[in-house]
């Protein structure tokens, strides 16, 4: 018992000091350390308790498993062009090496799988089924980092295929480019004389065993960056990469270990193979979200909160930032400005991304706002300001999520009670009869003294 006491007072203090003291107070490494033992444990709620990321990483390799093949042989044909498409089962050994000779095996089979496809004989329907098991493999992963960084809003289908495409299509050139350099860089004669001097060697021996840890926490980092549909800053992205990358090598090596240790063949036999993939995969793409995870917290502290808050916007707000979003994209409009972007409009407003995206979704609907197709997208009156009440914008959000199914006549009938919302309905209209957008951006003056004015 006195043991439970001691454990209950050192949970306390240890929280009331990374939780309830103010961090403007301490000096700055001391708010550092609270930074990184507040980002470790929102990390540890968000894999153990709130199975949001986990449920993703299961969700991943699902698809992973039904696209992998065809991602490859796209991949593949791309990289055919260039002469180096049999590097194609080193890398998937490299990535498979904690499976151990199993590895080598799943490598092995998804080769032939992949040799196997035959574009004569798919046909236009086969090819066009191919490219959207990869985009749809896209997609997710989107899906996954667009949850983890908040961001309601996805690209739109066009923008997916263009986009997606070119990762897949140039980023195993630029890949298996760099792998060429630096092998060609490797056998020039400079390099082998100076191999001959002993630090120079030592050196050489050095980077030949970090150059892949930097590689993985590369890509990792630029997986971060071009992935969510946000911006995502290089120095949160590259925070991520290095954690993931450091825990993705340890796991492989415990994961190594415990394959070489376990004999699950007897239980699972002929499944034993897909099962440690199946794993590995699960293993590898927590790892890559856990990461992400770090990068978003690390960018955004006003986000390392103890208790994770369902935030909603009241009435009040929702008719506030109508007016307020309106009225920044008209204004973008009159001064000749780019469209305003979504991300520009959290900044501005200093409200989160996901709050304001049905906002911008309801205004979209009711034919208010419209969404330009440039890149990057962003978004312009649908009407003449000068012809746009500002009644219509409110009654836009208040009336959002009524329909055929659901409306104020479906209410049961009360005469008292439709009385004085009437006359609140009315007194409300009548102070904004005659206002406009345009009077709101260009003269607000003008539409205050409207909006006091007797009705």
């Amino acid at each position: 018992m006195l043991q439970l006491t001691k454990f209950n007072l050192i949970r306390q203090s240890l929280r009331q000091q990374i939780w309830e003291n103010d961090l403007s107070k301490m000096p700055r490494w001391q708010v550092r350390l609270v930074g990184t033992l507040r980002i470790c444990y929102l990390i540890l709620r968000d894999v153990f308790f709130d199975s949001q990321l986990t449920m993703q990483a299961m969700s991943l390799v699902y698809t992973t498993l039904l696209a992998l093949v065809p991602l490859i042989a796209v991949s593949v044909s791309v990289l055919k062009g260039f002469g180096v498409y049999n590097q194609i089962e080193p890398l998937l050994l490299d990535i498979l090496e904690p499976l151990g000779d199993r590895g080598v095996e799943i490598s092995h089979t998804i080769t032939q799988f992949v040799n196997n496809i035959n574009s004569g004989l798919l046909g236009s329907f086969g090819l066009a089924l191919l490219l959207y098991s990869v985009v749809s493999l896209m997609q997710k992963i989107e899906q996954a980092f667009n949850h983890t960084w908040r961001v309601s809003e996805e690209r739109s289908w066009a923008q997916r295929f263009s986009d997606y495409l070119s990762v897949i299509l140039i980023g195993p050139v630029l890949v298996f480019t760099a792998m060429g350099l630096t092998a060609s860089l490797s056998n020039t004669a400079l390099y082998q004389r100076l191999v001959d001097i002993a630090v120079f060697a030592f050196l050489a021996d050095m980077v030949s065993y970090v150059l892949p840890f930097l590689l993985v926490m590369l890509a990792f980092a630029l997986i971060y960056i071009f992935i969510p549909n946000t911006r995502v800053q290089f120095r949160s992205a590259l925070v991520g990469a290095i954690i993931a990358g450091v825990m993705w090598q340890v796991v492989g090596w415990l994961f190594a270990w415990f394959i070489a240790t376990a004999n699950y063949s007897q239980i699972y036999s002929a499944f034993a193979t897909l099962f440690f993939f199946m794993i590995w995969l699960y293993v590898s793409w927590s790892i890559l979200l856990v990461g992400a995870s770090i990068a978003f917290y690390y960018q955004h502290p006003e986000q390392r909160i103890r208790k994770r808050l369902n935030l909603q916007l009241s009435n009040r707000m929702k008719e506030w930032l109508a007016l307020a979003i309106m009225a920044q994209a008209a204004r973008r409009f009159y001064d000749h400005q780019p469209p305003l972007r979504l991300i520009e409009l959290s900044q501005q407003l200093n409200i989160e991304l996901d709050l304001l995206h049905p906002l911008v979704t309801i205004l979209q609907n009711r034919d208010l706002l419209v969404r330009t197709d440039t890149e990057p997208h962003g978004y312009v009156p649908a009407q003449a300001p000068e012809t746009l009440a500002l009644l219509t914008i409110i009654d836009a959000v208040r009336q959002a999520e009524e329909d055929d199914i659901l409306n104020l006549q479906r209410l049961p009938k009360d005469t008292v009670v439709a009385h004085y919302f009437d006359v609140y309905q009315n007194v409300a209209a009548k102070a904004l009869t005659s206002a406009t957008l345009k009077d709101l951006v260009m003269d607000p003056q003008s539409a205050l003294l409207q909006s006091r004015s007797p009705g």
